[in-house]
């Protein structure tokens, strides 16, 4: 994930710009910082959704046959 100065700093554009406005630099700051964020956030959902096991109420697992292609796959390398 991201780390926590990056964090800071994407709330700190985002607040700059409901209230004055941000300068061009900071407009692209702002667009990259944003672009890193959904980059670690869908790589972060993503190794989470593959590595996900579903079971329903009587205990029987039922995760997706394409989900368990995956684990499988990841298993071998």
């Amino acid at each position: 994930m991201l780390s926590e100065e990056k964090l800071a700093r994407i709330n700190e554009l985002s607040k700059k710009s409901k209230t004055e406005g941000l300068t061009p630099e900071e407009k692209a700051e702002q667009t990259n910082l944003r672009q890193e964020y959904l980059t670690a956030f869908r790589t972060s959902m993503k190794n989470t959704v593959e590595t996900v096991r579903v079971f329903d109420p009587e205990g029987n697992e039922v995760t997706p046959k394409k989900i368990k292609d995956i684990q499988n796959r990841k298993k071998m390398h």
